[in-house]
């Protein structure tokens, strides 16, 4: 037999119980339908800005065939094709074709024959093949622009096909085209952009047959099964050439809005997941385009709400039991106040004073604490300020050493300005412009000259931005060795370069990496001014994701006690007046702020080597293009 506090403590648990259910399921329905509503959105424009790329990208090419159907060049070809060479068509198709960005462009004679082809030296060509079947040569042969898509029946590509009628004599009223030009474009470009998306999205013909697919595994299935009737009529016209057309095994679970369903896969590659799709008609080519957002993030959205649902509702109902508990406790508690109020109000008052010192001791503490993070601080700003007037200035005395050299190479233009002043001068008294004006061409080119010197100077002594971008190594390199052009020929210095082809990128500072690698370099040059045969080598070699620069010299490397202390500050091997001893410090400073390291060895035929470390970075955005790829030279 159940006592009565026990079956109410019984009743209490079940209805607390029940409570639970019942709020984590209604947070989990409203914020299902909430992720649900923002998917549809998401969905909606990644659909509606994915069919307007598509429609955007075939639509381009569609001028394409009327433009070359009017060219006199396939005209006259096509007038008399077996008395003419058809090499010089071809090659013309195919420069419009690389020029255009197109898959394929040829001609077909009124007995759908291809006669020329930009694919012409290719083992798959179209030439020699009739295309009388195709609906793009039985358009266009009738008067009409001809579109069509499917698989091409030499490369098995899938295509879109644009085609225009090339009329040899249009001003007769009943004449009749004399050929057809047609263009093919590939889809694989649009489909790879489609990749990038957190979905999936399908194209369908009329036919329900998905043409385009971000999934390469869902391309050339049937969107729902097929009869064999359909089977036979598609296979009929050979846009599908052999194809299975296998189910895609899509199946419609629950409608949700207008042409929006939640859906899953019962096979292929979808399958075991749930999506929801969205579907939008292309008109322009008879096709419909879906998006399937998978329902991952909804999913998540419900467990989230009500796992935070019962975690409120778990507070609410510890709350309620804790003031349940302190109810039935505040009886005892005041009779226990009462008997012990007169000690309380002691150890009070005794408290209060206790609590008054340690809030003091406290107060001036915070204060103490406050007054040092402060001077810190400014100790931190102080020191960041001098790092970088150290830097500056270190960048500065290297700019003192190449004074002399940059003073040759602008005394020399200067000479040069003066002479050709003076001849022009006597040109123009003895009214021989033209000699005059061939002097003072040479003085803009000398002006220009010293220019580009000047230039190099100021950008090498502006200040670091500190902020990081992607470099190219080779560039960074042969500017820090323009600065040293007058020297390296006055010192008769052979300079060795060793690095790839291929343009190799690190993420740094452009001013503070060239800051390093003049340093290093002149460095170089200041080891091997006793040498009889100087050389400096500079080499780039990619090793592990890390890109590493050498800087060696021939000259009598580094002492071995010297070798721990060389990147201390104001520790230097010159003698007084020839230098701080700064620069190794600040450069191996600045590769630690790079990310970096800075090393330095001896050579074992002799001299020094200091190796530059930097992660490997990939080429800017701004190069990542088709363009680019097919000639890098640019970058």
């Amino acid at each position: 037999m159940i006592s009565q506090p026990l079956r109410w403590r019984l009743l209490w648990l079940i209805a607390i119980f029940l409570g639970l259910m019942l709020c984590m399921w209604q947070a989990s329905l409203i914020a299902r339908e909430q992720a649900l509503s923002n998917l549809q959105d998401d969905a909606e424009n990644e659909l509606r800005l994915s069919a307007a790329n598509l429609n955007g990208y075939l639509l381009r090419y569609d001028y394409l065939p009327r433009m070359l159907a009017t060219r006199e060049g396939i005209q006259r070809y096509l007038a008399s094709p077996d008395s003419q060479d058809p090499m010089p068509l071809n090659m013309l198709l195919d420069r419009f074709r690389f020029t255009a960005g197109v898959s394929d462009i040829y001609l077909l004679d009124r007995h759908a024959d291809t006669i020329a082809a930009s694919n012409w030296h290719r083992p798959n060509t179209f030439i020699g093949q009739n295309y009388a079947f195709r609906s793009y040569y039985t358009d266009a042969i009738q008067g009409g622009q001809g579109r069509f898509y499917g698989l091409g029946v030499q490369s098995l590509e899938r295509g879109y096909y644009f085609s225009s009628p090339v009329w040899l004599d249009d001003t007769s009223p009943d004449a009749q085209p004399d050929g057809v030009l047609v263009i093919k474009v590939l889809l694989d470009d649009v489909e790879a952009s489609w990749a990038e998306q957190d979905a999936e999205l399908l194209v369908t013909d009329s036919d329900n047959i998905i043409f385009m697919a971000s999934h390469p595994k869902l391309r050339m299935n049937a969107l729902h099964p097929l009869s064999d009737d359909e089977r036979d009529a598609l296979r009929a016209t050979r846009r599908y050439a052999m194809e299975p057309l296998a189910p895609s095994g899509i199946v419609l679970d629950t409608p949700y809005g207008p042409d929006s369903y939640l859906v899953s896969f019962s096979h292929g590659p979808l399958s075991g997941e749930r999506y929801l799709s969205l579907t939008r008609p292309i008109p322009e080519f008879g096709w419909q385009m879906h998006i399937l957002k998978p329902l991952t993030p909804v999913i998540s959205a419900q467990w989230i709400a009500a796992l935070m649902a019962g975690g409120l509702y778990g507070i609410v109902a510890l709350g309620g039991g804790i003031g349940w508990q302190r109810l039935r406790l505040r009886r005892e508690r005041e009779a226990f106040a009462e008997r012990e109020r007169q000690t309380l109000a002691r150890v009070r008052d005794e408290l209060e004073v206790s609590v008054e010192l340690r809030t003091r001791d406290l107060v001036a503490s915070n204060q103490r604490l406050s007054g040092e993070i402060e001077e810190r601080r400014r100790a931190e700003a102080s020191l960041r300020q001098t790092q970088d007037e150290l830097i500056q200035a270190a960048k500065l005395a290297v700019l003192g050493q190449l004074a002399a050299g940059i003073n040759h190479e602008l005394n020399q233009p200067l000479a040069a300005i003066r002479a050709y002043a003076e001849n022009a001068r006597r040109f123009i008294e003895l009214a021989r412009i033209e000699k005059a004006d061939a002097n003072l061409e040479q003085i803009v080119e000398l002006t220009q000259r010293m220019a580009d010197i000047s230039a190099q100077l100021r950008q090498f002594s502006r200040k670091s931005s500190e902020r990081h971008e992607t470099i190219s190594v080779q560039a960074c390199i042969e500017y820090a060795l323009r600065l040293f052009h007058s020297r390296l020929k006055d010192g008769s210095v052979q300079v060795q370069q060793h690095w790839p082809k291929e343009t190799l990128w690190v993420k740094a500072d452009l001013v503070r990496l060239e800051q390093v690698l003049v340093n290093l370099i002149g460095n170089a040059l200041q080891a091997m001014k006793e040498t009889l045969s100087p050389v400096l080598t500079l080499r780039v070699d990619v090793v592990r994701e890390q890109v590493i620069i050498s800087v060696a010299d021939n000259g009598p490397g580094i002492a071995k006690p010297h070798l721990g202390q060389i990147f201390e500050p104001f520790f230097t091997t010159k003698a007084p007046g020839s230098g701080l001893g700064l620069g190794l410090s600040i450069s191996s400073r600045i590769m630690d702020d790079l990310g970096g390291k800075l090393q330095a060895t001896n050579q074992a035929a002799g001299g020094a080597c200091f190796t530059v470390t930097l992660p490997y970075s990939s080429p800017p955005d701004s190069l990542a293009t088709p363009l680019v790829k097919e000639n890098n030279n640019h970058a």
